[in-house]
């Protein structure tokens, strides 16, 4: 597939399909749980193709699972049957430790088993893309380090950062190129720890490397959806768009309406309804008005908006609501 065409017919569409990052509360269909569903990629993939089937998405977006990497190097990580997996500690406590850390193999562990997932899913899901969902170099860089720490070591170890930026940068480029093999149209790249960063912090310790990982891995077939639900996004913009991403993805914590004065006309911009409050908690009408709001401040002002999740939307998240969400988006474009 012309993934480039694909997201300029998008952008162009007078019509556009939402797309939200939906995997997780593939677990409420099957009746399972996330233990269960991070573990075999048949799972996975059955999860996936039952959601492509119920819903009229723009694409099939896989979980976005930030334990993955960080554990494929050596993390520990706590994972529970309600919850997305969640990294505990860091490896990383010093240069030297920076300097000693091995990249990990793709083909192996959980990495492995996420790759044969998204490679089943695209034999079943033919009539959209397929993404899989990856976490960005300086969010598993921070994880590594300690999440709490990352902006710290910015300023007091910068080359044990820029140490631990170009390994997990390797290790992201081999990874997403795995995708690329068996056939993924796409990754949704997930890099919301540089939310946190001011704007010289995030074009030296972020953006680069971004950048460097989509100059690898993005061609005409296959392209990097750059993701970011930091609460200072905007004031990040002008570094986050120099990675050169096909497109960008934004959370809730951000006035979607201000984010879309700063993207180019030619850029598609996604965004932003609260998975929490919203999908997981809201009821059908409260994600209804939220959405028909969003979508008319946005829609006709800025055709190169997509309506979306702000984030991933939990594996708990309500179906009545999920389902209210994509009936929203029907009722938006029926009366306008």
């Amino acid at each position: 597939m012309d993934m480039k065409k694909w997201i300029e017919d998008m952008r162009d569409a007078k019509v556009k399909k939402a797309m939200p990052v939906l995997s997780f509360p593939s677990i409420q269909l099957m009746g399972i749980g996330v233990k269960e569903l991070i573990a075999d990629s048949e799972t996975q993939a059955k999860g996936m193709k039952m959601i492509a089937d119920r819903v009229d998405s723009a694409a099939s977006v896989s979980m976005m699972d930030l334990s993955l990497e960080a554990e494929a190097f050596g993390s520990q990580i706590r994972v529970a049957d309600d919850e997305v997996p969640t990294v505990i500690g860091c490896i990383i406590k010093s240069p030297e430790d920076a300097q000693a850390l091995k990249v990990p193999k793709v083909g192996s562990g959980r990495p492995q088993i996420y790759i044969d997932a998204i490679e089943k899913a695209c034999k079943l899901i033919t009539d959209r893309p397929v993404f899989a969902g990856v976490i960005g170099p300086f969010s598993l860089a921070g994880r590594l380090l300690d999440v709490s720490e990352a902006m710290i070591y910015c300023y007091t170890e910068s080359e044990m950062v820029k140490a631990t930026l170009e390994k997990v940068t390797e290790f992201l480029i081999d990874y997403i190129n795995s995708y690329k093999k068996i056939g993924a149209n796409g990754v949704v790249m997930a890099e919301p720890l540089a939310g946190i960063l001011s704007p010289p912090l995030i074009a030296e310790f972020s953006t680069p490397y971004v950048k460097q990982i989509v100059e690898a891995t993005q061609t005409d077939d296959f392209i990097v959806i750059y993701h970011n639900c930091g609460n200072s996004t905007i004031q990040l913009i002008d570094s986050i768009l120099e990675s050169g991403a096909a497109a960008y993805h934004f959370g809730n914590a951000i006035d979607m309406e201000e984010m879309m004065q700063h993207i180019p006309a030619d850029t598609v911009a996604m965004g932003n309804i609260d998975p929490s409050s919203q999908f997981k908690d809201g009821t059908p009408e409260s994600i209804r008005e939220a959405t028909l709001d969003l979508m008319n401040r946005c829609c006709k002002k800025y055709p190169n908006f997509v309506i979306s999740s702000g984030c991933d939307i939990p594996p708990l998240a309500k179906w009545e609501n999920i389902d209210a969400f994509f009936a929203a988006v029907k009722e938006y474009y029926e009366n306008n």
